[in-house]
């Protein structure tokens, strides 16, 4: 096969194979009084797939964000590309940045832009290639990760599954020798992940990359692993080949082990959203939807769906990736109306409510977001405590001691006094349901 040229960087050699592509050696980062990495070591092998594993918190996404410059080290050395991101310039750094580019958790797409457009935004941005030409290049890509039908959607209408394609392909059409993958199965199906583990593995081989990936899914490392490093309290306690971290001596990683998902329930393929759902007579509803329809354009994404959502049970709804999962979920609490049919909850019908019975509905509905949505610009307490401010009218006191509360109950109190971007993404997850839990509400919905 043929040596890939950079798009950006065309009279670039490529990095040697023998030669490792990045480099850490002791090195230490701290937010203000908590230290986050302490005396990291690690190496990443040219044309390899390195996995980087460990509990919430422990500094994995700081590590990868370290690995192209965006984070600097406090101690140590982080060498790319055989040169010291610390001590060249920032426009240096920019240059080799465009030799190893990163997929982001949440996905990062324009949402002004198409799913063209945003793929091809790097080329049009930074090269002088004819837009006929980078085109091309997005429908081969498209083409590769099986999503030929979205060339002229916008992000808004993709699922989390469709979105993480998308951001994978802007990622490689410039062609880089390496990616860096932030947590790229968060949020989907087993299917679906088993489906993006898949054209992980194509693009690699296709576009000649070396990964770096950030995951907690066991069964994805165990299937894309060369290395895997475990961090635990800010240094790595393990590396080398799954097999090894597996069967590893250290406390620490066999804890983690234990408690991490390491089957995959098997193949199904997605669609649409049909059917119904009963449950046993004699339990009352919280929640229905009769003969639901919603339409996005020509997408038929939920068709005729009658469901009961009883009290005081766990519901899951299951379903492969764009099969209408979070559709349905907006349309039970009222963020989505349907095209035809009737949604119910508390037993009235949501398009007959007033706009201030509704949001006395949905006072009553607490909601977990796949993103965790918290404000950047409110400490977590303020995060915590926005709902009872705004909806309940709470002040002083009373707030305060709800907040200490539920946060000792989620684990997040020593987290108070910080901002969400200096949390990690579990950590967010957890404020973020702390944040649902706080009113004590009726239901509880959960999106991924």
């Amino acid at each position: 096969m043929a040596q890939r040229t950079n798009l950006l960087l065309p009279g670039t050699a490529r990095w040697p194979a023998d030669r490792p592509v990045i480099e850490l050696e002791g090195v230490g980062k701290s937010f203000g009084a908590m230290e986050v990495l302490r005396d990291v070591h690690l190496t990443v092998q040219t044309g390899k797939t390195t996995v980087i594993s460990g509990e919430s918190g422990s500094g994995k996404s700081v590590l990868l964000r370290m690995m192209n410059g965006l984070t600097l080290p406090d101690t140590g050395t982080v060498r790319l590309f055989g040169e010291d991101i610390s001590t060249i310039s920032e426009r240096r750094r920019t240059e080799l940045r465009k030799r190893c580019t990163m997929v982001f958790q949440n996905y990062a797409l324009i949402d002004s832009l198409d799913v063209a457009q945003n793929i091809a935004f790097p080329l049009l941005q930074n090269t002088r290639m004819k837009h006929a030409e980078v085109m091309k290049l997005v429908r081969d890509l498209l083409e590769l990760l099986e999503l030929p039908h979205a060339f002229d959607r916008m992000p808004s209408d993709l699922s989390g599954g469709m979105k993480k394609r998308v951001a994978l392909a802007r990622a490689v059409i410039t062609n880089p020798e390496v990616v860096l993958f932030d947590e790229p199965t968060t949020g989907l199906d087993p299917v679906m992940i088993h489906f993006v583990d898949q054209l992980i593995q194509r693009t690699q081989r296709e576009y000649q990359i070396t990964s770096v990936i950030v995951s907690h899914d066991m069964a994805s490392n165990r299937n894309l692993a060369d290395h895997m490093a475990i961090l635990s309290g800010g240094s790595i306690v393990e590396f080398g080949s799954f097999e090894h971290v597996q069967q590893s001596t250290v406390p620490a990683v066999q804890r983690f082990m234990a408690n991490a998902v390491t089957e995959r329930m098997g193949r199904a393929e997605g669609g649409e959203a049909a059917g119904s759902l009963a449950v046993d007579d004699g339990v009352p509803a919280v929640a229905e939807v009769v003969d639901l329809h919603r339409h996005f354009g020509p997408n038929h994404v939920l068709k005729g769906i009658t469901a009961t959502i009883p009290e005081k049970k766990i519901t899951v709804v299951i379903g492969g990736s764009g099969s209408g999962k979070s559709v349905l979920i907006k349309h039970i609490i009222g963020l989505m109306a349907p095209s035809s049919g009737v949604v119910k909850v508390f037993g009235q019908d949501l398009a007959k409510l007033s706009g201030r019975d509704m949001q006395a509905t949905r006072a009553r509905i607490g909601m977990l977001f796949q993103g965790a949505a918290l404000f950047d610009s409110m400490t977590v307490r303020e995060n915590i405590a926005f709902p009872l401010y705004e909806g309940r009218g709470m002040r002083g006191r009373k707030v305060q001691e709800a907040v200490e509360e539920v946060a000792e109950r989620l684990k997040v109190k020593d987290l108070l006094a910080r901002m969400p971007a200096g949390i990690s993404n579990g950590e967010r997850k957890r404020v973020g349901l702390a944040r649902a839990l706080i009113t004590k509400p009726d239901i509880m919905v959960y999106d991924e």
